[in-house]
């Protein structure tokens, strides 16, 4: 049986390592009671996000449903963003650029996938400190947003070119009707 197409996605791939690293991430870092429901938040935004590319790529005939799906994604990775912000102002944490960040993670061979061919590794751990692990979220969160800006903008100059289902639909039935 053939793996869906989204499952090659970039934009897919970065969902599942941030899904999972954020799993590790609010149980180890985010704890206790008073927690519970920024736990369940960040959980859920990061859920979201996944689902949402998997549904608008699996719609199939609605390509403006895909692009919708993508946008409430991207919203849903903005809040998970924004948290992982909070956690590093409210725990006075700095938040490196990306060129540190990138050379903190070449150094503990933290690897991440660069091609849509590339093969979904299983999810390294997170890393040890507060600090390396909200940076590496922050730089996983920001590139996946720029991947699906992109994937969202290719799909609407699909759609501006070739137009939509329905629209796409009407235009056979003239064709056939003789219009």
């Amino acid at each position: 049986m053939n793996e869906p197409a989204y499952k090659n996605l970039l934009t897919y791939k970065y969902a599942v390592l941030i899904y999972d690293l954020n799993k590790e991430f609010i149980t180890r870092f985010v704890s206790g009671m008073e927690n519970m429901r920024q736990r369940q938040q960040m959980d859920q935004a990061a859920r979201s996000s996944k689902q949402c590319i998997v549904e608008g790529a699996m719609q199939g005939t609605s390509l403006k449903g895909y692009i919708k799906m993508l946008g409430v994604s991207r919203g849903s990775w903005e809040e998970l963003l924004e948290d992982y912000k909070d956690i590093a102002r409210l725990g006075k944490i700095e938040i490196w650029d990306k060129e540190i960040l990138r050379r903190e993670m070449r150094l503990r061979r933290f690897r991440i996938f660069v091609k849509d061919t590339d093969p979904l590794p299983p999810t390294p751990p997170l890393p040890p400190s507060l600090e390396l692990s909200v940076n590496t979220m922050i730089d996983l969160i920001t590139r996946t947003n720029f991947l699906l800006d992109q994937q969202k903008r290719s799909l609407e100059e699909k759609f501006l070119k070739e137009g939509g289902y329905t629209e796409n639909l009407y235009k056979k039935r003239r064709e056939v009707r003789g219009f």
